[in-house]
């Protein structure tokens, strides 16, 4: 039986990254990520991975050589956070559209400016439409737990699409909490030897990566992407089905908490969740009925399973932890089109929260939960989007 260990997220993704041993690692350190690749570069100096680590200049260039690495045919890995993801922007749509299978797990920090190395939602939710897969981590064992599932995922014939992993700065990737580690040959065996496709080294079937395309042919392969990327859900869903026979802990395409017999409810991504479900907790002790909706899966966003959990509510506020400017926030924006297509559902509105690391506290999510609960019973919404915890 697993043992209860005591580690950072970094720590534990770190450590998943050695279960499963890849062919190539090519990353650059940055807050809060720098902790996750060093202990990794021990692995390998210790001989405890036989992964070939390339040293690079940048992260641009980081993801230039994973993109050389897995067209050659290799199983290829790397992680990043904030600016570094920003810098990777060019080479995150050539990884997609040349359908390479790179594990990239993010430590989310806050973009500049004004320069801040704590944690929010920015970096990632930059780059979420970039064609890569994305997964979100409520604590360091989903981030461990992720990081596996994310290579039979990226790696699944029918998909053959990089994959992110998110994971809160600071919150997660450097607090000790306690979680499971699966054993080393039961992460191995899940997981399996890569199998590589269209090798570009392979000599005897020559073939190109990343050619020009023009108008004739430009436009039928972007849909292809998105055909690929609706694929997705099924198999993402097949193997936490096959995680849950390794491990007892079961994930799905996002969580709920007490949203069944709800009426009011927050969505809310990664570390937050955690206080969030304590506080429905409390207030259903008040008589608010409160629930929660927690997305895994970001991209491909689950529009028709998230519009079924809420359809029967009455107030819904979807907390974003990135800003999109004149905007609403990226995750309400998901959310109100899944229920708008779906033609029900309850009242909307939108809170931004944490920003730059800002503490999200229980009477935060208390106050939200108690406006919900006055839309529900009548009232009007007084604003759709709303900062909350901001200093006056």
């Amino acid at each position: 039986m697993p043992k209860p260990v005591a580690v950072t997220g970094n720590e534990a993704v770190a450590n998943a990254l050695r279960q499963v041993n890849p062919d190539v690692c090519a990353a650059y350190p940055i807050t809060p990520q720098t902790d996750m690749m060093q202990r990794f570069a021990s692995f390998v100096s210790n001989g405890q991975v036989d992964t070939e680590i390339i040293l690079v200049e940048s992260e641009h260039s980081a993801m230039s050589a994973c993109i050389g690495a897995a067209a050659a045919g290799g199983r290829v890995i790397t992680a990043t956070s904030s600016q570094g993801l920003a810098l990777m922007w060019e080479m995150l749509f050539i990884a997609a559209g040349d359908s390479l299978p790179i594990i990239m797990p993010v430590v989310n920090r806050a973009l500049s400016a004004p320069l801040n190395i704590h944690g929010d939602h920015s970096d990632a939710m930059g780059a979420r439409d970039s064609g890569w897969i994305q997964l979100w981590s409520e604590n360091a064992q989903e981030a461990y737990d992720n990081t596996i599932q994310a290579f039979r995922i990226g790696e699944h014939p029918e998909i053959r699409l990089p994959v992110m992993i998110n994971m809160d700065g600071f919150i997660i990737s450097h607090s000790i909490e306690t979680m499971e580690y699966l054993e080393d040959e039961v992460v191995k065996s899940f997981v399996g030897e890569y199998q590589d496709a269209y090798p570009l080294l392979d000599l005897k079937k020559p073939k190109s990566y990343g050619p020009l395309i023009l108008p004739d042919l430009y436009h039928e392969y972007k849909r292809l992407q998105h055909e690929i990327m609706g694929r997705v859900k099924n198999v993402v869903l097949n193997v936490a089905e096959e995680f849950e026979k390794i491990s007892g802990r079961k994930y799905g395409l996002f969580e709920t908490y007490r949203l069944e017999d709800a009426e009011v409810a927050l969505v809310i991504l990664g570390s937050a969740a955690g206080t969030a479900k304590d506080v429905v907790d409390a207030v259903r002790d008040k008589g608010i009925k409160a629930g929660l909706l927690k997305p895994r899966l970001f991209r491909p966003f689950p529009y028709e399973e998230v519009a079924q959990a809420l359809e029967h509510l009455k107030a819904v506020c979807v907390m974003d932890r990135a800003d999109s400017f004149g905007g609403y926030g990226p995750v309400f924006l998901e959310v109100s089109s899944a229920l708008y297509q779906n033609g029900k559902g309850p009242a909307l509105i939108n809170k931004i929260y944490g920003l730059g690391g800002r503490d999200f506290l229980p009477e935060h999510a208390e106050a939200v939960f108690n406006e919900l609960n006055e839309i529900a019973s009548g009232g009007s919404i007084k604003t759709i989007k709303e900062y909350i915890g901001v200093r006056q």
